[in-house]
């Protein structure tokens, strides 16, 4: 089984969601900034120590005022550890109570935030300041020679203290900086990144160095230092930078690689096809700057699909693809198409006795009986005129068979618009030739039409289908154009002379629908026509 993928929003699990309750971030925060202060005080001691005892040697440390180790240092070191870690970290966290409540900040609470970590370590240096005053003091008292190693082997130590703490303390705070982005609070214009590079490599190299340049020091003027001293001094200092060197090098990349980590997921989803995506906004740095320009590009990305869509609902999706990929050409090209009109049947009735909600709600179904065949056709809606609509099939873009599409099309809208929209019956005409398809209109305003007599041709058809509904009527081109597999669905009914046509114009119906409309009625339903004559089919198949 599969565990679920836990979130980071804040470039670290531990840190959890930014979906989590209040009260679940406020104990992640207070966890991980309180283990993480104990641990960098824990590393300072345990740090000083083995300086003062391996890493300097001479002078020796001296054990036998046992006030000092036993009793002045635990004591102090008590009180440190009560007020810095714990005081000190629960006070913090209670000052940002805003940010865990998901309040919005002042501006002086939100500068608070941002600046909480160097607070935080600012208590550190002046409790490991005391400590280092105390020390020095008290082993001065017993042996004055011990008061400059004390002295530096403790400075040392708070320098590793307080820059653990800062990192950790920047870290665990990363929701209330993201709070306090959120509301407004500026992201940093010098580069923090370079600071926290150069504290990185000052401590964790830079003290050891200065650690080993200083037992150097001591063994050159004073003569009781051995070389096997020198040598166990400077591999104690070398092994602490190993320890501390690679720990502090950590903690400053995941202020990088955190959020990286956060990007490099959303980036992620996305190249998969998401454009709405945002991320949370927690460094102050030019990370920060980074994630803010990220969620920037991506509202924009959302916006341009969003206008994409709204563009491909106005004008067709092929149309808008054109568009966007070849740019905006007035003018047109000769195409071969097959054209679907469809037109209401009595909608000047329908508009006078019913509410106009009513007759805009009834449009809007039949609308999508007609959009559905028509795309379920590979075809174009090109225009809603009205109670009207037109549909191309070849253009803009090639259709394998532009005459079967126009005519499957039709055939599923008789069949579904009777079960779909009740109240509603349409004429529908198919024909099929040669139009002019393009951009029609000024550069400021233009769209994508066809022009040519095939377009009039379907319009003058759909007229003819008013007649019986249930039958869409086709042109003899139309069904000659079209491919077996949907040509051996129609068969030859008609001629008519249609109004403003010079030729008399061949008439095709459905097999099925012509089959079904015969047997319900007594007595055929032939339009009126001008010199109507019934030739012998040059297509067996179709008489």
């Amino acid at each position: 089984m599969r565990l679920p993928r836990l979130r980071a929003d804040y470039g670290s699990v531990l840190l959890g969601s930014a979906d989590d309750s209040p009260r679940t971030t406020r104990v992640r925060i207070q966890l991980v900034l309180t283990t993480g202060v104990l641990i960098a005080n824990a590393i300072g001691v345990g740090l000083a120590i083995a300086l003062a005892t391996v890493g300097i040697p001479k002078p020796a440390m001296r054990w036998d005022a046992w006030w000092m180790p036993f009793l002045v240092m635990p004591v102090y070191i008590g009180i440190a550890f009560l007020l810095g870690v714990v005081l000190g970290t629960v006070r913090l966290v209670r000052s940002l109570r805003w940010s865990i409540r998901g309040d919005t900040p002042t501006a002086r609470e939100a500068r608070a935030a941002m600046t909480a970590p160097w607070r935080l370590t600012v208590i550190q240096a002046l409790l490991w300041a005391g400590g280092t005053v105390v020390v020095t003091v008290g082993y001065g008292l017993v042996d004055p020679e011990l008061m400059p190693k004390v002295a530096l082997v403790t400075g040392l130590s708070g320098v590793v203290v307080c820059a653990i703490s800062y990192l950790i303390t920047e870290f665990a705070l990363r929701p209330a900086a993201a709070r306090a982005l959120e509301a407004g609070y500026p992201i940093a214009r010098r580069s923090r990144l370079k600071g926290r590079a150069f504290t990185a490599w000052a401590v964790g190299s830079g003290v050891p160095i200065v650690g080993i340049f200083l037992v150097v020091v001591f063994a050159t003027f004073r003569d009781d230092t051995s070389k096997m001293d020198i040598f166990v001094a400077v591999t104690a200092i070398a092994a602490i930078a190993l320890l501390t060197g690679p720990l502090l090098t950590l903690l400053n990349a995941d202020t990088i690689v955190g959020p990286l980590r956060v990007l490099r997921n959303a980036l992620r989803r996305v190249r998969d096809g998401e454009h709405d995506v945002s991320i949370t906004v927690f460094d102050g740095s030019d990370m920060g700057e980074l994630q803010a320009r990220f969620n920037e590009m991506t509202t924009g990305l959302a916006e341009r699909e969003r206008l994409r869509d709204l563009f491909g609902r106005h004008v067709g999706r092929e149309v808008a693809e054109q568009a966007l990929g070849w740019g905006v050409q007035l003018g047109g090209s000769e195409q071969v198409v097959g054209v679907l009109f469809v037109d209401v049947v009595g909608s000047t009735t329908l508009a006078r006795e019913r509410p106009a909600t009513e007759v805009v709600e009834l449009l809007n179904r039949f609308f999508e009986v007609i959009v559905t065949a028509v795309e379920e056709n590979d075809g174009l809606v090109n225009k809603f005129e009205g109670d009207a609509v037109l549909a191309v099939f070849g253009a803009p873009l090639p259709h394998p068979d532009p005459a079967g599409g126009a005519l499957r099309a039709s055939r599923m809208i008789a069949d579904r618009l009777p079960s779909a929209v009740p109240g509603l019956a349409a004429g529908i005409g198919v024909s099929y030739g040669v139009v002019v398809a393009g951009n029609v209109g000024a550069i400021e305003r233009y769209e994508f039409t066809v022009i040519g007599d095939p377009v009039n041709e379907s319009a003058r058809l759909s007229e003819v289908a008013k007649r019986d509904t249930s039958l869409p009527v086709a042109s003899e081109p139309a069904v000659m154009g079209a491919r077996e597999a949907e040509s051996q669905h129609w068969r030859f009914t008609d001629e008519q002379d249609l109004r403003g046509r010079n030729e008399i114009t061949r008439l095709y119906a459905p097999r099925a629908a012509l089959a079904a409309s015969t047997s319900t009625s007594s007595t055929k339903v032939v339009p009126p026509t001008v010199n109507v004559r019934v030739p012998a089919t040059t297509n067996p198949d179709l008489a």
